[in-house]
């Protein structure tokens, strides 16, 4: 049920978020979802591609500070409230949302979003048991 994101560090400078994208293209990885947060300095690339591990491979072979972090992929009712009844349901038992982004898929009326918590385990039960489809990694990999 986890996915791998792929985070790459990057400095803050003309052209690096391009090269990253070029470098996956060059190795035939497809991205399905990414988020950045940055500062003046630096910027965090936060990506879900078909292919994490060739992707932190040709990543890191070409000189960027690459890691993986397992992530829920998380499908919700594209509706007013749908994001909030599935965050309150975490907050209800208490799992802490690190960072939150949304991602589309081929398909409608459903919203994707990827969420980094700290229970990953404990998320996905509460998610299903309040009736919340988690995605598989390979789902979110083939859209």
């Amino acid at each position: 049920m986890l996915v791998k994101q792929i985070s790459v560090f990057l400095e803050n400078k003309e052209g690096r978020v391009a090269q990253v994208t070029q470098i996956l293209s060059e190795s035939d990885i497809n991205i399905r979802a990414l988020s950045i947060a940055d500062t003046t300095e630096f910027g965090i690339l936060r990506l879900i591609v078909d292919k994490p591990e060739l992707a932190e491979k040709a990543l890191k072979a070409d000189g960027f500070t690459v890691s993986i972090t397992e992530v829920i992929a998380v499908s919700i009712k594209d509706e007013p409230g749908g994001l909030a009844k599935a965050l309150k349901m975490l907050h209800d038992d208490k799992i802490s949302v690190e960072y939150i982004y949304a991602f589309i898929s081929k398909t409608s009326h459903k919203a994707n979003v990827i969420l980094r918590v700290e229970e990953c385990e404990r998320a996905i039960e509460s998610l299903e048991t309040g009736g919340f489809l988690v995605l598989k990694a390979s789902e979110v990999y083939d859209i």
